[in-house]
């Protein structure tokens, strides 16, 4: 009799769905459907192009750098690039031992929860809010704690639930700014006093900043800006403003100025040396994009904002659907009116890719308290494949609006 290999239950239980979703399409697909992916936020399968210096550069590094194993912290010269880059943003000053290079933000997010948690720790993560968060999280033994984002104030973050919900077993307080899946962007004011629950309660917060670029008014607060008393580690990466999404380049770094997170650092620093080292010729490539012309990210933000315009416009305009305009990011959060039609909104998502083969993300997928009823679409296509999905989905709720 054959003997048959159980995985283990914490990798079971993982459901990205933002990509979990694609085993339905796939199916779709296969079945003859034409399929609109609506589901994943990676520029570069649209008309956003990696800039042709960026690939040179990496040419230039396969070709003419070390391809041995590079430093488990990230080469040296990108770390003074970013130091370099944040200062730029931000006027904020770190030193290039506060910079770890990793293999995209996931692999940071991975390695700070396996260093933070411990069975039963708890993080607090908004709801909605970007997956990877909550299953490294539940991988590590840890529970998560969602904080609602209040949707009838344009997603702004609920500071007094925050408050309300941490305990004496959080761990960390994750923020995503601009926010994935909503496409928010926090006000200064919002951004200040979650630093100052952080600080009072000695909380660490993590600011995930990787749409810093992509605020459509331009008008980006940092979590970098916050006052030195509240303990911060800001997670960037390459993958959407420098349009590198396949080359898995990204980095986060540490504000703490009282040392609360000495031992993190110390922790983390052993798992970055367990993994070996992020991309050597990547990094070159990386460092490359941070320091050559900038101006591809003037006509990015154009594109994404009129399309986010004509998505509002024309989402609202079908019944059953009701969004919040986008302020950054790639992405839009509509609510979906089920009225007894569907059970769930996956249930909603996925009778959608098999009738007309449009495919989103079910909003449950980013927070089954706070994400339910709502499905997650991308701002990235051009605008006559936007209108073609969304007379797609127009045609779908007026078929099921008996």
């Amino acid at each position: 009799m054959k003997k048959v290999l159980k995985a283990s239950k914490k990798s079971m239980a993982m459901d990205y769905a933002i990509r979990e979703i694609n085993v339905p399409a796939e199916e779709a697909a296969k079945a003859g459907k034409k399929i609109i992916g609506l589901n994943i936020g990676d520029p570069n399968k649209w008309d956003f192009e990696t800039p042709e210096y960026f690939k040179d550069a990496l040419r230039k590094a396969v070709d003419e750098t070390d391809n041995g194993y590079g430093d488990s912290q990230g080469n040296l010269d990108f770390r003074e690039s970013i130091v370099r880059r944040e200062h730029a943003k931000h006027g904020i000053d770190i030193t290039v031992n506060d910079v770890h290079i990793t293999n995209g933000v996931s692999e940071g997010i991975n390695i700070l929860m396996g260093t933070m948690l411990e069975e039963g720790d708890e993080v607090l993560v908004p709801g909605p809010g970007y997956p990877s968060y909550s299953q490294y999280i539940g991988f590590y033994g840890g529970k998560v704690v969602p904080y609602r984002q209040m949707e009838e104030e344009d997603w702004a973050p609920d500071t007094d639930m925050i408050r309300k919900r941490i305990t004496d077993k959080t761990k960390a307080l994750v923020m995503i700014n601009p926010n994935n899946p909503t496409g928010a962007e926090y006000e200064a004011k919002h951004i200040r006093e979650i630093g100052d629950i952080c600080a009072e309660y000695q909380i660490p917060l993590l600011s995930d900043e990787i749409y810093d670029r992509l605020a459509f008014d331009g008008d980006f607060h940092s979590a970098s800006r916050l006052s030195s008393d509240v303990p911060r580690i800001i997670f960037n990466g390459f993958s959407k403003v420098n349009l590198m999404p396949g080359w898995r380049v990204g980095y986060f770094y540490y504000m703490d100025e009282n040392g609360l997170m000495d031992e993190i650092r110390e922790g983390a620093m052993k798992q970055l040396r367990a993994r070996i080292c992020a991309n050597v010729p990547c990094q070159q490539a990386a460092k490359a994009s941070l320091e050559g012309p900038q101006d591809y990210i003037v006509d990015m933000n154009r594109k994404l904002k009129e399309r986010a315009d004509f998505s509002y416009k024309r989402l609202n305009e079908i019944d059953g659907i009701e969004t919040r305009k986008a302020q950054g990011a790639l992405y839009m959060f509509p609510k979906i009116d089920l009225r007894g039609r569907w059970k769930s909104d996956k249930d909603f998502v996925l009778n959608l890719i098999k009738e007309e083969g449009v495919v989103l993300v079910h909003g449950s997928g980013f927070c089954e308290e706070f994400g339910k009823d709502h499905f997650r679409t991308i701002l990235l296509p051009p605008l006559e494949t936007l209108e073609e999905a969304y007379d797609k989905l127009d045609r779908f709720m007026k078929r099921h609006s008996g």
